[in-house]
């Protein structure tokens, strides 16, 4: 079981709305890979840090508290799969989670954290175009030339009078 500590500061939860999202109908998660030498308060910064953000437009107080009580309650349960790899979570909370199957929220936070902590995978060429979607337009063809050259073979364009000069 991996622990999970609390994102206390504003920067941090600026820092994890930059990195990859997860998104369903009762929260969002927002995270970020740290650095292996990243410090919080003076010390090496290990594990997986996570911070909730309920705004009002949620509920009142006491429903807010009470979305958090029952994320905090569903992430204790999610722990038990959560990767072991040094990473802020934010997850923001919508109004559904309130009602929501506890069992929904456990599943959505551990669906959140694999997403927001996987690695960056390798980046695609982008010398190469994709051969699935076929060649890119634009770019592909030669400088100075024309994007579209009329063929010799058809005939010149008429005039609504049936004349071809111009």
């Amino acid at each position: 079981m991996s622990t999970i500590r609390r994102l206390r500061r504003r920067p941090d939860f600026l820092a994890a709305a930059g990195g990859r999202r997860f998104h369903t109908e009762r929260m969002s998660a927002q995270g970020r890979l740290r650095e292996p030498d990243e410090q919080r308060d003076g010390a090496p910064a290990e594990g997986l840090f996570l911070g909730f953000t309920i705004t009002k437009r949620v509920g009142h107080a006491t429903e807010r508290n009470r979305i958090r009580r029952r994320l905090r309650s569903a992430l204790a349960v999610a722990a038990n799969g959560a990767p072991e790899i040094g990473a802020d979570v934010v997850v923001i909370a919508r109004r559904p989670a309130i009602d929501a199957p506890f069992e929904s929220l456990v599943e959505d936070l551990r669906r959140a954290l694999r997403t927001v902590t996987k690695p960056p995978g390798p980046k695609p060429s982008s010398d190469r175009p994709n051969p699935a979607r076929g060649p890119r337009r634009g770019r592909d063809r030669p400088a100075g030339k024309p994007s579209s050259v009329m063929p010799s073979s058809l005939p010149a364009p008429m005039a609504p009078d049936g004349s071809t000069d111009g």
